[in-house]
């Protein structure tokens, strides 16, 4: 952790990357905008002389990308995760613009580590994949033709965040510490579980509440004593049933 070195708590993550080529100009861009941390959650190709090729002069960000099974695993520790999408989806996450969006990853980065997930060239995040996310961001361009490629959308992204460093810097560090990641997975699993044990949630017909929840939980943006008060009534429920 990197107390008031917020690009160095930013990790860029790049998931299922199918082309080589754009994990190293993705390297390059992270070392131009002064963040150092990839990683890369079951890539296609990888290490790769292609990938090795694109990175130019970012070689140490490549050898020290992170590669993970799974995104889950990727975001382990991060206060904040935000996707970058512009699919639609019937239970869409909060939508903010890029710039709004590393204004608050900066904010939490200053004492927590935060990512910024990428998804696949072509099929983007899976819907699965982005309700591990708190947020969704999307880059402005032309809507007759909005899609940009994996390490253009990287470059940008990673160029707005280094621009709103520069502003941010000396800015009041968070009051609350925000919970993590896995503090928050934690609470969903126990909130699942009991809505199952006291008959609210029959997992025979799910329909979209589990999707719902998980959509409530990242637009809550909760802090580590709100989960320890949620998780603590819980407790007191799941005793009544014994």
């Amino acid at each position: 952790m990197n107390k008031r070195e917020p690009l160095k708590n930013i990790r860029i993550v790049l998931v299922h990357p199918s082309h080589p080529g754009n994990i190293g100009a993705a390297a390059r861009a992270l070392k131009t905008m002064g963040l150092s941390a990839l990683h890369l959650v079951q890539p296609r190709k990888f290490p790769d002389p292609d990938a090795d090729a694109r990175a130019v002069g970012a070689g140490d960000v490549l050898c020290n990308a992170q590669i993970h099974a799974c995104l889950s695993a990727a975001l382990r520790g991060c206060a904040l995760v935000i996707a970058t999408s512009s699919r639609h989806r019937e239970l869409r996450h909060e939508m903010m613009e890029v710039r709004a969006a590393v204004r608050e990853l900066l904010l939490r980065a200053a004492i927590h580590p935060v990512a910024v997930v990428f998804g696949n060239e072509t099929t983007g995040l899976t819907s699965e994949e982005a309700s591990l996310c708190h947020v969704w961001a999307r880059i402005p361009a032309d809507p007759q033709y909005p899609s940009l490629n994996l390490a253009a959308a990287v470059q940008i992204f990673t160029y707005e965040l280094w621009h709103a460093s520069l502003e941010s810097a000396g800015c009041a560090e968070p009051e609350f510490a925000p919970a993590s990641f896995e503090q928050v997975e934690h609470l969903y699993q126990h909130l699942e579980k009991t809505m199952v044990h006291t008959g609210f949630f029959d997992p025979k017909h799910p329909r979209r509440l589990l999707p719902r929840l998980r959509r409530l939980l990242a637009r809550a943006r909760l802090e580590v004593e709100e989960v320890n008060i949620l998780r603590g009534f819980l407790n007191a429920i799941d005793k009544m049933r014994r």
